[in-house]
């Protein structure tokens, strides 16, 4: 093993173990999706390991929905009947929507999404930063 690969073990075990004293149960899967994105740049399963959980410390603070809360969240879209904005590019955590066309709607006060609207968009619910415009968290 080289420097480099022991470096980046011993910074993913020390993220690993830091992450449930700091995130939260719920922000933890949005998290992860975001940090394997950002660490998709380091080596291999090292990368998605540090790129995870740091994406999860993030995601515990940023208080996205967690994993039990999503399928009530998407029957609760379904109900509101909301119209689909069609987007010709790809739908993915941190894209940034047009600033003309999108409608964003509030979360409900039950699922504690205080900072962030959602919207749909190619008939997928997202949860969208409403000063940025940027995908937060795609609900599936």
């Amino acid at each position: 093993m080289t420097m480099m690969t022991i470096n980046r073990a011993v910074l993913a075990a020390a993220v690993v173990l830091a992450v449930p004293a700091v995130a939260s149960a719920q922000g933890i899967v949005g998290g992860a999706e975001r940090g394997v994105q950002s660490g998709s740049d380091a080596a291999g399963p090292v990368g998605g390991v540090v790129g995870g959980a740091v994406g999860a410390v993030e995601g515990g603070v940023a208080g996205l929905l967690g994993i039990d809360q999503r399928p009530r969240f998407r029957e609760y879209v379904v109900r509101e009947h909301r119209d689909s904005y069609r987007y010709d590019r790809p739908v993915v955590v941190g894209t940034v929507l047009p600033d003309e066309g999108v409608t964003y709607w509030d979360v409900p006060g039950e699922y504690g999404v205080r900072t962030y609207r959602y919207t749909v968009v190619n008939d997928r619910a997202v949860l969208v930063d409403p000063s940025s415009r940027r995908i937060m968290q795609i609900v599936d």
